[in-house]
């Protein structure tokens, strides 16, 4: 029996709606990582004093920004694993085969992503997480939840043992943590200059930094943070939260929870790292393990906000282009990765390391805006995304119909 994917009226547009969302807000923070050295992403001081506006963007960015959408992504791709894999095993498909060829091209077009475009690659974590929590799809939501949370929990405690242990650690682990957290300047030096360079430049560090997360921290921390939020957004869709159909007070409480609890116990790691002047050795390992946590929270919160917004009447012509956006994610988010490397890399602009967090925001904002004219323009004429496509048709073996059929004329 042949398969064919989800047609545009069977998808849920709430699902959509925050897909596209949490695309742009990723790129809140990701723009650090573009544009200037990797510690001033984790550390505001990392780069030296850029004054206050620089110091209270990256606090604000770092509230309600940082690892918040991400969580979100994490928790739509549970839930699109079990709405893709339901809807095939209803019309009688191998949604297992279908699921894990799909994760595989999912990780070669990760593993091109980031060892020739850009080290900060997140589909190689997705395609091994996707894989890994396949099986557990058809657990209650209840047990999907508390598992969800036992396999967030490795990660946090892994890095708080390892922090209350750095006191007996040999003398190069702890210069690895300072040179990852605050570097010196002859490192900011050479990462500046590596990227300023040419894509043959940029290589070496390139693949030093992919290869480092997927033989090291992919399984010390990806897996755990990725896969329990899939989890999670697995109960998330079986509760009928990610697809709006919950009365719009439930989303009203989530989001005055989400951010309030959420708020106040990342504000908390702030402050306590801020205390302690930014010590590479606590904030590493103890001081983000409040935003570990709170960004879930402060996560639910932008979802029951973005929903309730939605179920009163969003304008429509936006919310279409957001849409527009979650349904060529994938598209979406290589292009992004082009347009900023361009921007930053010495293959293009080469402006890494001399753009302020200020300007970072106006690149951000730039980069929304062709992406929300961009896709629905695309999707006018085209039924998937260019990349969606391509994953498709290397799914299902078999080319899928790209074009929008032409209206056909009235017979009146």
């Amino acid at each position: 029996m042949s398969v064919a994917p989800l047609q545009a009226a069977e998808r849920h547009e709430s699902v959509d709606l925050l897909r596209g969302l949490a695309l742009l807000g990723i790129l809140v923070i990701n723009i650090q990582l573009f544009s200037t050295p990797y510690a001033a992403s984790m550390n505001p001081i990392a780069l030296g004093d850029s004054g206050r506006v620089d110091y209270w963007i990256w606090v604000a960015s770092y509230l309600l920004f940082e690892s918040k959408y991400m969580t979100i992504f994490s928790l739509l791709f549970g839930a699109g694993v079990l709405i893709m894999t339901t809807r095939v095993a209803e019309r009688g498909g191998r949604a297992a085969l279908l699921h894990y060829r799909r994760m595989l091209w999912l990780l070669v077009f990760g593993l091109l992503h980031a060892y020739l475009i850009w080290d900060g690659d997140i589909l190689v974590l997705y395609a091994v997480c996707g894989a890994l929590v396949y099986p557990l799809r058809r657990l209650r939501p209840l047990t999907l939840l508390v598992l969800g949370v036992l396999v967030l929990s490795v990660s946090p405690l892994l890095m708080i043992v390892a922090g209350l242990n750095m006191d007996n650690a040999p003398p190069q682990a702890l210069e690895e943590v300072y040179g990852f957290f605050a570097p010196g300047p002859t490192s900011l030096h050479d990462e500046t200059a590596a990227y300023q360079g040419g894509w043959l430049t940029q290589m070496p560090l390139r693949i030093e930094r992919s290869w480092e997360f997927h033989a090291f921290d992919l399984w010390s921390w990806g897996i755990w943070r990725a896969g329990g939020l899939m989890l999670i957004g697995m109960a998330l869709l079986k509760w009928r939260v990610v697809t709006g159909e919950r009365p719009a007070s439930f989303y009203t409480k989530l989001a005055v929870f989400g951010f309030v609890v959420g708020l106040a116990v990342v504000a908390l790691g702030v402050v306590e790292m801020q205390a302690r002047s930014w010590d590479a050795i606590y904030s590493y390992f103890l001081g983000a393990q409040f935003n570990y946590w709170g960004s879930v929270v402060v996560a639910l919160g932008w979802i029951g906000l973005f929903l309730r917004v939605w179920k009163s009447g969003a304008p429509r012509g936006l919310v279409s282009r957001l849409v527009a956006v979650g349904r060529t994610a994938f598209s979406c988010y290589i292009l992004t990765s082009l347009i900023c490397t361009f921007i930053f890399y010495g293959h293009g602009l080469g402006l890494f390391g001399t753009v302020g967090r200020p300007g970072q925001l106006l690149v951000t904002l730039a980069v929304w805006i062709v992406l929300l004219i961009v896709a629905p323009l695309w999707l006018s004429r085209y039924r998937f995304g260019p990349l969606e496509w391509v994953w498709r048709t290397l799914t299902y073996m078999e080319r899928q119909p790209l074009r929008r059929p032409l209206p056909q004329p009235s017979s009146a």
